[in-house]
Formats: structure tokens, sequence, C-alpha cells
């Protein structure tokens, strides 16, 4: 590892825009990206990338209460220039096996000239894929609460590109639904829409808004101010306060999550980036060696109504180690009634045995992950108790479903939550949940999580469709780690859809197949029941398939049309493509294969699954570097193959 700092003097220019700014500029790695911090009677900022403006000037600052606001007429107290370049090994390799962090940093400190001359430090980062930049706020000169109403973070949009958006119909939500393609001229002063929110700018550029590192603090979604380029954040209140109420409270210093713009020539770059990992602390557990990724079966309504019963959970568990999977996880009711005051997470369900089902699972080589409801877990600090019992009784891991908030408080508990399971040697699952921040890196037991609109939509809701998965790879998945679940094998043509128990899926086998490729989840948790995929065509693909990976590579396509990306395990690479409603043929470029000549095995549609998409070719066939693979895909459909040099 290389780690280099050095500090520069920065230059100031006075311009006509006040009696007197100052300009501060910080550039990437490459200098392809530039962010310049004007100081002057209001803070502001703005970004190019390519010579090309991709953020106009933007406001700063904050309005708190019973305070005057922070906005500008501040003085530089000091300033410094940090350059950093370094890589690190993640304890879970979501996308990479080895991560290249490299910046410049711009530090501003800056203080009122007049009355009450409070503080605020900004730090400004450019990255050779992105910016990001977060404030420090400092105590008030009264000890007690300071108190935030709104961030003044602004994005100022030049044009109309395409943007694509997702709203929750508000601030408490899991996050689930669905991303739909607009001009930004769309969104207006009551839109609330969550992040990431990615930009086709044209011309090769994209641009995504997100946020990373979020601790003592609310989460923000996109609004506007009444002009639809200019985006606001609009901060989560804290509960009970209205929209225009308090946000973030707090009495010692405090850092803001880093705002964050991936940036790009194509959705693959940002598909590929580590940006928001990057913006994350070191690991903080000591010794991350029990933290082990890999895929679950689950004991799920998706295929039935729940059946809390041993023989269930038993055939359960024996897929998971017929199929090779280290996990089967325990779903709702293993505890008797949930979300409720009588509700005891340390206690089984008279109808099972948690001791027998660990002992059946270890003699299966499988170990138990348990469901748990939100409030049951926090009511008098159960999971306080509980966590140090499960890891007595030898479970590997928690699910915890239903917070659908992101407030300050919320995300403080999830901080608690996430340290005690790890002092208890217990992975996380975050069901019912916000966007991931890359916490993942600081604290890798916090290993996936929901908030996607994923397959359970499927046996109640007609939101589903292909077009909808393909987003997902550009959108939500830039976030990173998505508990979608995939694995369902019950698959149909859009004209046989229902919702149903048993649940089935609009697309393809080899669709669902793809999943498993290009979908981020190092605790990847397969929905289907045993019956369904035992000996099935496609099986044998899961039985392979890491969930985590030592290198990506984005192959090609566009929001809701199609997506291809290349993953690497060890020494080999598998492709996953995924298609919208419209059957095609795409050709791969494979440039990024070492020369040599290479097999490729594939599991493709065949020329009958637009009528039985249940229907899966499987086939060998040999590639020369630097190679070209053509695949002809059904509607609603899709492909893998694994390449391996011969």
């Amino acid at each position: 590892m290389k780690r280099m700092n050095c500090f520069v003097f920065l230059f100031l220019t006075i311009t006509g825009e006040t009696a007197y700014a100052q300009d501060f500029t910080v550039k990437s790695p490459d200098k392809n990206i530039v962010i310049t911090v004007r100081n002057g009677e209001k803070l502001n900022y703005s970004v190019t990338y390519n010579n090309r403006k991709i953020i106009n000037p933007s406001q700063l600052g904050f309005e708190l209460r019973d305070e005057p606001s922070m906005a500008g007429n501040f003085a530089v107290l000091d300033q410094s220039i940090k350059n950093y370049n370094d890589n690190w090994i993640p304890v879970v390799k979501s996308k990479h096996a080895e991560i290249l962090n490299n910046y410049n940093e711009l530090q501003i400190l800056l203080k009122e000239k007049s009355d009450p001359m409070r503080e605020l430090q900004l730090f400004v980062r450019a990255y050779n894929d992105g910016a990001a930049f977060r404030y420090k706020l400092s105590r008030s000169g009264k000890p007690g609460d300071r108190q935030i109403l709104k961030e003044l973070t602004t994005f100022n949009i030049p044009d109309n590109p395409k943007a694509w958006v997702v709203e929750y119909g508000g601030y408490s939500s899991s996050n689930e639904s669905e991303f739909f393609e607009h001009p930004l001229s769309y969104l207006n002063e009551k839109t609330i829409a969550g992040m990431p929110f990615l930009m086709d700018y044209g011309n090769n550029c994209w641009v995504a808004i997100t946020e990373a590192k979020i601790d003592n603090y609310a989460a923000f979604y996109i609004g506007t101010n009444g002009t639809a380029n200019q985006l606001t954040t609009k901060l989560v209140p804290v509960p009970g306060e209205p929209e225009t109420g308090v946000k973030v409270r707090f009495s010692d210093e405090i850092y803001t999550p880093w705002r964050v713009l991936m940036i790009g020539e194509t959705p693959g770059t940002l598909i590929e980036s580590e940006i928001i990992q990057n913006l994350n602390d070191p690991c903080m557990i000591k010794d991350p060696s029990w933290i082990k990724p890999g895929m679950s079966a689950w004991d799920h309504w998706w295929s039935g109504e729940v059946k809390m019963e041993m023989p269930v959970i038993k055939q359960y568990i024996d897929l998971a180690s017929q199929m090779g999977w280290p996990y089967m996880l325990v779903d709702w009711q293993w505890y008797g009634k949930f979300n409720s005051p009588e509700a005891d997470i340390t206690k089984w369900a008279p109808q099972i045995s948690m001791p027998d089902i660990i002992e059946y699972a270890k003699s299966k080589n499988v170990k138990i992950i348990v469901w748990l409801y939100s409030s049951d877990v926090n009511r008098n600090a159960a999971y306080k108790k509980a966590f140090p019992l499960y890891e007595k009784w030898g479970v590997s891991g928690i699910k915890i479903d239903f917070m659908d908030r992101d407030d300050q408080q919320m995300v403080n508990w999830y901080h608690d939550i996430i340290k005690c399971a790890a002092e208890n040697h217990l992975m996380v699952d975050f069901h019912g949940a916000y966007k991931p921040d890359g916490i993942i890196r600081t604290w890798p037991n916090m290993i996936t999580r929901e908030g996607v609109m994923g397959n359970e939509y499927y046996k109640f809701s007609e939101k589903m469709s292909p077009e909808h998965n393909v987003k997902l790879a550009f959108t939500r998945m830039l976030a990173g780690q998505m508990d979608y679940t995939p694995g369902a094998f019950l698959n149909v043509t859009k004209e046989q859809y229902k919702n149903q128990t048993p649940a089935v899926v609009w697309n393809t086998r080899a669709a669902e197949l793809s999943k498993f490729v290009i979908y981020e989840s190092p605790l990847t948790v397969v929905c289907d029941h045993p019956d369904n995929i035992l000996n099935q065509p496609g099986a044998d693909f899961l039985k392979i398939v890491p969930t985590t990976w030592d290198d990506i590579k984005f192959i090609g396509g566009y929001p809701g049309d199609y997506v291809a990306i290349a993953k690497r395990s060890g020494d080999k690479w598998f492709i996953g493509v995924m298609n919208n409603t419209i059957g095609k043929t795409v050709e791969l470029n494979l440039s990024f294969l070492n020369d040599g000549n290479y097999e490729a095995e594939t599991w493709s549609d065949t020329r009958n699954s637009d009528k039985e998409p249940k229907e899966l070719k499987k086939a060998k066939q040999s590639i020369k570097f630097p190679g070209k693979l053509k695949v002809t895909m059904a509607k609603d459909g899709g492909f893998v193959a694994v390449i391996k040099k011969m």
C-alpha cells in the first residue's frame, strides 16, 4: 500500500461578482473533474467534467433554529489541499479484491465576519470518478443542542438532462419503488425523490447524486425550490416534527454525510465505481475473519404461507446443503407473535426447537440466520440481551425488518444495532431499510440490505417488469448492496403472470439467473421453494455462482433497455446480461480478458423462451482473445456465462 500526503497553498482570486470573493479549486488526480468553492457574500460551489459545467454555482450552508442563517459572509481562517493515494483490501469484496482510493481534498476553515462568528469547515474531494463534499459544524457559544432546520446545499443542473426518478411518497418508507425516466423539468416543489438520482447529460456525461457515511444525521432526498434544475437538499425531519421543522439536533461538533456526485462517460463507470465505500472509514472490527459472505436458502412466504414447523425448516436446510450454500434464513414467527409488547426475541415458538434447528443445520454444514421485527428488537433494548444469546446458540446473522425510516434517530439506531451485532459476531441484513451509504467498509458485518423493490413484489404487486429489473442496475445498485432476493424459478410470460401463491415471475429462467451476477449482494438470499429449484434447469449455475467478486466490468446497456456486466472470481469471469420486454441480439466486447484461448459455458434463452420462459439452453463455445460474444435474448430474457482460460 502507498500513501502520499502533501499540502499546497491556494491562490485566491478577487472577482467582480461581489466586493470581495475568493475562489478555491481542487482537481481530480486525472484533472478531468474540477470543483470550485467560492467564498463571497454567499458560499457556493461548482463542478466541471472534461471542461463541461455539470454543476453551475450552487449554494452551501444551513438554516438553524434561533440562529441566523449560515450561508456567507465568512472569513477564511485556514485552507489546504491534501493528496491521498492508497490501496485497501475490503473485508467483503462486493466488486473488487483491492480498491484504489485516490483523491485530492480541499479543506477550508471558515468563520463569520460578524456576530455570532460561528465556524464552518468544508471538506471537498475530487476523485477520478466523482466529487464529494461535507461540512463540519461546531458547538455554539451556549451549552445545549443546536438544531438544523434546513441544509441549504443545492445542485444547480445545466439544461434539462434525462433523470431516473424514484418517489416514495414521503420521508417514511421502505425505499421500495420504481425508477421512472423523466426530463429533469418533471420535478416540482412537492417532489421528494430518492437516491441515487441518475442523470444522462448526453455527449458522454453521466452523473448520479447520492450520499455516503450517514452518521448522527438525517438522510436527504432531492427536491426543487420551484425551478426544476435547481435541486435542493430535503433532510428527513426528526420524528414528530413537521417538514419545515427540526431535521438534526447536535450538542457537540458534527460532520454531515458526504454529498456525492458520481461522474463518468458511461453509466458503467458509475456501476464500477467504489467512491461510496472510499468515503467511509476503514474497518472497525479488529478480527473480521468470522464474516463469511455466501448464498442462503429462505423459508419465506414466497412459495406458500409461512409454516413455522420443524419439517419445513429442515427442508430448506437440506436445500442449502444440497446446493452448497452456507446459510438458511429462518423467517418470521420463529419466536411466535411478533410486533407486539408480548414478543420475546430470546425464546423460540413452542412448535419448534432452535437448538435442534441449529444442530441439524450444523450436521449439514449450514449456518442459521434469524428474522426479527424492528420494534421487537428495540423494545426495552431487547437486542442487548438477545444478540449475546444468539452467539451462544450458534446463530450467524440477523435479518431485521420494518424500520421504514431514515431520520437522525433511525440512522443512529442502525449504528447501534450494527455495532452490537459485531460485538456478538452476527452479520446484519436490514429489510424495510434505507439505501446503503458505504458503511460496509467500516462495519463489514452489515453485509446487505433491502431498500429495493425486489422479487417479493411479484407476489402482491403489478409494478414489477423486466424494464424495472434492468434499471435497478443503473440506479439503486449504485449505492451498494441490494438484497433483491433473486432465484424465482416459476417463470411465466406477461400474459400468464398474476399475483398468486406460490409466486410466479414475469421473465425467463436465464433472466433470473442473470440477477445473481448483475445484482450486488455479498449475502444473497434465494427466494424459491426447494421443489422449484432442485434438479431444475439453471440450478447447476446457482451451485457455482459466487456472491463476492475480485473485479467488475460494465460491457453494455442502457437504463431500461438491457444491462451486461462481467465479474471475476479468481481466474473465472461470470457474465450476466438482462433484457427488457423486446427481444434482441447484442455483441459483447470481451477485451478485458488476457491474451489466450478461452472456453465459455453458457446458459441462455431458447428460441421458444418467449412462450416457455422456463426453457434454458446450456452450451459451450470457444473464445479467442480479444474476443466478442454474441448473445440473443428473448423478450423478458437474459443470459449467463462462465468463462475460463483453456
